[in-house]
């Protein structure tokens, strides 16, 4: 079914220890969201057998996304990309910043007014694009875009795979997942498999 609108864009800082295993912390609102454009590569492979294809193995190997927002603040730009506010709370970039893992979440509004949720489970944004444009006759908005890497996360789940996406959509069995889905980054969970907490 079709979508037909975005909102509740969140990122959760990512910590990781000695071996990159990501600990996940508090989701917070990045900003007002506009628009997001998703797109995924897959790693692809054909065995041949008997003069015809005998098995094809397609396994994702990165995506990007394009965010679009209305505003995004100092200290998420620095907490996104690694640059640094001064303590006159200006924003400085260096040349040797390094872009720092995050978790995206969000949701989109289907046709029938419920909505689909995600979570990206790690990101590695570039420097946000600004346009700039003098004001003229009419009213146009400028607002930025950030576009980032999706990466698998290093950490396994329960079922010893490395997740890239968690994506639900909202019913009555899903409520109380729904419920829950800003408080904390969503860890798989599969039957008869506890879902692992952070490490």
């Amino acid at each position: 079914m079709a979508t037909i609108g975005l909102d509740k864009l969140y990122y959760a800082k990512i910590t990781e220890n000695e071996n990159g295993v990501e600990t996940y912390g508090t989701p917070s609102q990045l900003a007002k969201a506009i628009s997001a454009d998703l797109s995924v590569e897959l790693n692809e492979a054909t065995l041949y057998a008997d003069d015809g294809q005998a098995e094809i193995v397609r396994e994702f190997k990165s995506g990007t996304i394009s965010l679009s927002v209305d505003d995004i603040g100092h200290d998420i730009i620095a907490d996104l990309v690694g640059a640094v506010v001064d303590s006159n709370g200006v924003l400085i970039s260096g040349e040797s910043d390094t872009a720092n893992p995050v978790a995206i979440g969000f949701r989109a509004k289907k046709s029938n007014g419920k909505y689909k949720y995600f979570w990206l489970y790690r990101v590695l944004f570039n420097i946000p694009a600004t346009n700039l444009a003098t004001k003229g006759d009419g009213i146009t908005f400028s607002t930025p875009t950030i576009e980032g890497t999706i990466l698998r996360r290093n950490k396994l789940d329960a079922s010893s795979k490395h997740p890239w996406k968690a994506e639900v959509t909202e019913s009555e069995s899903t409520k109380s997942i729904i419920e829950d889905w800003y408080d904390a980054v969503y860890e798989p969970a599969y039957v008869g498999i506890p879902a692992q907490e952070g490490e």
